[in-house]
């Protein structure tokens, strides 16, 4: 079993700056994708980012160039530094953790709200 635990979210000003972090542990595979999603209230998840256990990362277009998603493998920690946040960035944020096809794994949540 894995067990992803997130930290980092919390109530900002428009242009402001946060970090998450979800710490991974458990039975964690070498070969992984490590991700953030995002949930606003009435509306679907979103990928925002992710990242392979290779280094190759992947962003949602609204947040290309503001967000940038990193991964220490020797914490099997996941990152999402997030600057110049909009009010629409608003939502819980999820990590989530894919060793595989419907292999997924979620954590519990953290929320961010971007608001003067």
């Amino acid at each position: 079993q894995v067990q992803l635990v997130e930290s980092g979210g919390g109530l900002v000003q428009p242009g402001g700056s946060l970090r998450l972090s979800c710490a991974a542990s458990g039975s964690i595979l070498s070969i992984n994708t490590k991700g953030w999603y995002r949930q606003a209230p009435g509306q679907q998840r979103e990928l925002v980012a992710s990242i392979t256990s290779g280094g190759i990362t992947n962003y949602a277009d609204s947040v290309k160039g503001r967000f940038t998603i990193s991964r220490d493998n020797a914490k099997n920690t996941v990152y999402l530094q997030m600057n110049s946040l909009k009010p629409e960035d608003t939502a819980v944020y999820y990590c989530n953790l894919n060793q595989g096809p419907r292999i997924n794994y979620w954590g519990q949540g953290t929320q961010v709200t971007v608001s003067s």
